[in-house]
């Protein structure tokens, strides 16, 4: 997946994330971000560009033990860094007709979670795709608990707020029905900090409540329309 040009820049976000970032910007400019546990290392999404300097940065990191994906719109090249790493792609069965690449190496999960590693939490949480999915690490934050979103929930301009689409290309809303079991299901976690889909989005303090309200201020919204 090596194209004259690109390159991927790697920044450490805090102890234990590392983000993966293709520059100059390529699609829609996601990173893609490395937890590294006890139990193993796992890739969260996926940029497309990969490169032999790329697989070693992140052996030098450990390696990739297993990788999970948000959505279908990061599925990208999720098979070739599987194959680079030897690494199992975890996706939620939900989107199985949105895979254009079949291979051995993706292992389908049913219910509500799933655990890829011991220290790292698989969410179903819906939202643009059925099976839309965010990645808990409780011992992130220096044990504060965080949580890697994509753009299932999108960390906002205004970082003290996350907002939920159907089409982000067409800003199409979600329904206040999606909004409120989103917020419900995630409820259910402690959390002290979020990660977004992109560079730089991110809440550093305070990103439970920053769901919370975010999703009361969302469907309140709608329902005065």
């Amino acid at each position: 997946m090596q194209h004259q040009g690109f390159r991927n820049e790697f920044h450490e976000e805090e102890h234990g994330l590392t983000s993966v970032l293709t520059v100059p910007e390529f699609a829609i400019g996601q990173r893609a971000l490395l937890v590294q546990t006890p139990s193993g290392n796992l890739l969260w999404d996926c940029v497309t560009y990969l490169d032999e300097q790329t697989v070693k940065e992140l052996r030098a990191r450990g390696g990739i033990q297993a990788i999970a994906i948000s959505h279908p719109h990061y599925y990208s090249s999720m098979v070739e860094w599987g194959q680079a790493f030897d690494a199992p792609i975890y996706l939620n069965i939900a989107d199985r007709k949105w895979v254009m690449h079949p291979s051995p190496r993706i292992r389908f999960w049913e219910g509500d979670s799933t655990k890829p590693l011991p220290d790292i939490e698989l969410v179903r949480l819906g939202g643009h795709f059925d099976g839309g999915t965010v990645c808990y690490w409780p011992e992130g934050a220096d044990g504060r608990g965080v949580l890697l979103s994509g753009d299932i929930i999108t960390v906002v301009m205004d970082r003290r707020w996350v907002s939920f689409m159907y089409s982000y290309p067409n800003l199409v809303p979600l329904s206040a029905a999606s909004v409120d079991k989103i917020a419900a299901s995630i409820n259910h976690y402690r959390y002290d900090r979020i990660y977004g889909a992109f560079a730089g989005r991110q809440i550093m303090a305070g990103a439970a409540e920053a769901v919370q309200r975010s999703a009361k201020r969302y469907v309140g919204h709608l329902h005065s329309a």
